[in-house]
């Protein structure tokens, strides 16, 4: 059944309405999307609702309700389409997870705003209040999506979070196209859509570990292969992290270096069945660890790089100089590079000015580091 109100608002959930819906997007040149999802008893987010806005009307699709979204994974997987989003890395996730690959071309407004001036990752309330005068309410932010049936007031929050995108786009479309910046962002939303993003990458697992910086040596090695070793667990049963082993356990374990059954037994925190089910695949993980030359070790980024006086002081003189250039262009100097993007250049590590239209915008006088 398709329900619609006065504003012209369709709450799917059957397929034939589904099929209805997607067919009369079939030659649309754009839509805007969102998802309401939670994440609090999985490892990939659970899709509870889909909210479409286009030149057709607005809607609310319910995923739970429904035997297959494949008339809308056509649509969204259409390349004559834009999709049209705010802060879209977390839809793009999921819709990753659904089909293998990234819907493109799209749009996200958030890095349109840090272009045009309006804060870097501006929320979208804020966007919409400050380029459309519209006061948005928040109050449903912590909902939990799987609930049914959903609230009348629910759906109203869900679909005011698709309902200004369209008009958000074509005032900033209009504005980088008149400043000659949609080029550019062209890069930025390809960057976004890049699919090694959202691919997994079990041995760059550890640095998502609360207190990795404490270990050292070899420890941090060992705490490597741990949670690559979790990170497969978890996505493979689709269950939290922590539910397989918490953050503690696993720089417990990185640190004592277990040896044996009866080490590990020792381990505080390690559940009793994790020691019985996994106990030897862990120590398998440990020792292989312990085995790796020094030269292959992980090293650990701090929070908070830590600069010489002199590299201080060239921080500054760089900001500086990118403020001016950014103010020659007419753009905020943070499009171009924040302080910790220039830290982390000086440090050798990679930053986004130090490539595309970035790079092009501060020239080639600007200096190695």
């Amino acid at each position: 059944m398709s329900e619609a109100n006065e504003h012209n608002l369709h709450y799917i959930v059957d397929q034939p309405a589904l099929v209805e819906f997607c067919a009369g997007l079939s030659n649309t040149p754009w839509l805007a999307l969102d998802t309401e999802f939670i994440r609090k008893q999985t490892f990939y987010p659970q899709l509870c609702l889909i909210q479409i806005a286009s030149a057709n009307g607005l809607a609310c699709i319910d995923p739970l309700a429904l035997p297959s979204l494949e008339p809308l994974l056509d649509v969204l997987y259409n390349p004559a389409v834009i999709k049209i989003l705010h802060a879209a890395y977390q839809d793009l996730e999921i819709f990753y997870h659904l089909r293998g690959a990234v819907p493109v071309p799209v749009f996200d407004t958030q890095l349109a705003a840090l272009v045009l001036g309006y804060g870097n990752q501006v929320g979208y309330a804020s966007l919409v209040q400050q380029m459309l005068n519209v006061e948005l309410h928040k109050e449903h932010t912590r909902a939990d999506w799987r609930y049914r049936p959903l609230a009348p007031e629910w759906l109203a929050y869900a679909i005011d979070d698709v309902r200004y995108l369209p008009e958000l786009y074509q005032r900033q479309q209009a504005t980088l196209a008149e400043r000659g910046w949609l080029a550019a962002l062209s890069e930025d939303f390809a960057a976004l859509t890049n699919p090694d993003r959202y691919q997994p990458h079990p041995q760059e697992a550890w640095r998502r570990v609360r207190g990795h910086q404490r270990l050292r040596g070899v420890q941090q090695a060992v705490l490597r292969a741990l949670a690559a070793w979790r990170e497969e667990q978890a996505s493979r049963h689709d269950r939290p992290r922590r539910w397989i082993l918490s953050d503690a356990v696993l720089l417990n374990m990185a640190q004592r270096m277990p040896n044996n059954i009866e080490d590990l037994a020792r381990i505080h925190g390690l559940p009793s069945t994790t020691l019985r089910r996994h106990g030897e695949a862990l120590l398998k993980q440990i020792m292989a660890a312990r085995t790796e030359p020094a030269g292959q070790w992980p090293t650990v980024q701090p929070h908070r790089l830590r600069l010489t006086a002199k590299q201080a002081a060239r921080v500054d003189e760089l900001l500086n100089r990118i403020t001016a250039r950014a103010n020659q262009y007419g753009i905020p100097p943070q499009a171009l590079a924040t302080q910790r993007d220039v830290e982390q250049w000086l440090t050798r590590q990679d930053s986004p000015f130090s490539h595309g239209w970035r790079a092009a915008v501060l020239g080639p006088d600007w200096e190695q580091p």
